[in-house]
């Protein structure tokens, strides 16, 4: 393998995001061939590594890919690069269960024989950082802590009593300091960051100028060192995997700001089964690509821009009619599942949360009463958007976040195949209301939420719509989707 870098973090939300950013945007212009990965089950992170990289990002994940996945992965996309750099996922120790390292970074660590930068926010303590490195250090001796980089640093006088504490205590160098700064400070929203789709050209200039700041922070030419890296002057085209296949099937997969959490891996898997994907805009487009044998219609935020969907009747129209009319095979993942069933209800503010608000500026509380009175006279209703309608339910978006792995059976037999044990993950703040009790269900949990009581995936014609999101790597599940449009097409 590989010489491979893993940003570890303490915790959630220390930085690690910004600071693979760094390392990418410094490695590159050094000249190396990087390859980018993400530990867990995130699609959004990997769209930022690519705005620097020019290249697209992996993610590696022992729960949805089982060891060997990890590693047929890991080395099948890093053979014409010189060095990996991985981001983690949570803190470094964390995962899905409290006794062991599984789903974790430093499980990831251990697989790849990784060095770890261990990122550390430095907002809210000093000498305490120092006992913190060395709690993280001594906690699993089988992971190498190669250095240590100070976040959300307050000033150089702060810088020194961190350093000054570090003195003969702990081995692991500081190899940067990046000091506090609002200005790269990029947006986010329920789920995390926003997705790099929605990124207009100001807001992805921000995100290149963050890394250029915080490239000049780091000294990542310690770790280079310690790597041993060289650098591959073979000039080899590596954006696209390069597939001796001659496509005989054409799926249509929805992408846009809306819809745009894909697996690259997935994507990879369609294309060795000798798929043409064809991508279609279900907010721009008016039709769906010609001569397509199935569709596709990933995760995403089809909540945020739930009204430019609606209005688009003329796509809504023509899946509906290729779900019902024509019983096209139709795969939909969450924001999938959720922009084809009848409408998507949005959330709002309850009268108590903006009484409590109001309640804050005593000066004008006469004036709060009068305002409430006409509120509670003349409430607004929540906005509801006309979706798809393929799938007879409906779509209410929520304050409660469920996140989970899960792990399904397969109960119901279908143009997808019948039988086996699948593993995935779900991740959203919506659920499914006014589901009819004649509903067919093609999953059953064993461990997730899914859509109702432990069950996922309604089957609706030959359109198949969970929560669950699947990785194709270790589950042979892009040959399941493409026999079933291979047959669809056979009819």
């Amino acid at each position: 393998m590989i010489p491979s870098i893993t940003v570890a973090g303490t915790t959630s939300g220390v930085g690690k995001t910004f600071v693979t950013l760094g390392i990418l945007y410094k490695l590159k212009k050094m000249g190396y061939r990087i390859q980018s990965f993400k530990v867990g089950p995130d699609f959004i992170d990997p769209s930022y590594h690519s705005v620097i990289t020019d290249t697209y990002s992996y993610n590696l994940d022992t729960w949805l890919m089982g060891k060997k996945g990890v590693l047929d992965t890991f080395e099948r996309v890093t053979k014409n690069a010189d060095i990996a750099v991985i981001e983690g996922v949570m803190g470094l120790y964390d995962g899905a269960g409290g006794k062991n390292d599984i789903a974790s970074t430093s499980e990831m660590v251990k697989i790849l024989q990784s060095q770890v930068i261990l990122v550390i926010d430095s907002s809210k303590a000093a000498r305490s950082i120092a006992a913190m490195a060395y709690g993280y250090i001594l906690f699993d001796m089988k992971i190498k802590i190669a250095g240590i980089i100070l976040n959300n640093v307050a000033s150089k006088r702060h810088y020194t009593f961190i350093k000054d504490s570090f003195a003969n205590k702990i081995k692991a160098p500081i190899i940067g300091v990046i000091y506090r700064n609002n200005d790269y400070v990029l947006s986010e929203r329920h789920l995390g960051l926003i997705p790099v789709p929605e990124l207009e050209g100001e807001q992805r200039n921000k995100v290149l100028d963050a890394a250029k700041i915080i490239a000049d922070c780091i000294k990542i030419e310690e770790i280079i060192d310690l790597l041993n890296i060289t650098k591959n002057n073979q000039q080899i085209d590596i954006k696209d995997p390069i597939y001796n296949i001659k496509p005989d099937l054409k799926v249509a997969v929805a992408l846009d700001s809306s819809f745009n959490f894909y697996y690259r891996e997935n994507l990879d898997r369609l294309r060795e089964n000798n798929v043409e994907i064809v991508f279609f805009s279900p907010i721009k487009d008016k039709k769906l690509p010609e001569n397509i044998g199935g569709i596709i219609i990933g995760g995403g935020f089809p909540e945020i821009l739930a009204k430019q969907l609606s209005e688009n009747r003329s796509i809504l129209k023509e899946i509906k009619k290729a779900g019902e009319k024509k019983e096209i095979p139709i795969y939909a993942e969450c924001g999938g599942l959720m922009y084809l069933t009848k409408t998507i209800t949005e959330k709002l503010n309850s009268l108590e949360q903006k009484e409590d608000n109001s309640n804050k500026n005593k000066i004008h509380k006469k004036e709060h009463k009068k305002n409430l009175d006409k509120v509670s006279d003349n409430p607004r209703k929540p906005k509801k958007y006309e979706m798809v309608g393929l799938i007879d339910a409906t779509t209410e978006m929520t304050r409660k976040l469920v996140l989970n792995y899960t792990k399904a059976e397969i109960i119901t037999e279908s143009i997808y195949g019948k039988g086996g044990l699948f593993k995935g993950h779900e991740f959203h703040f919506s659920k499914i209301q006014d589901i009819p009790n004649d509903s067919v269900f093609i999953y059953k949990l064993s461990k997730g939420n899914g859509i109702y009581a432990n069950m996922d995936g309604l089957l609706t014609y030959n359109t198949l719509a969970s929560y669950m999101h699947l990785h194709f790597s270790n589950s042979r599940y892009a040959e399941r989707i493409v026999n079933a449009c291979r047959s669809y097409l056979k009819r």
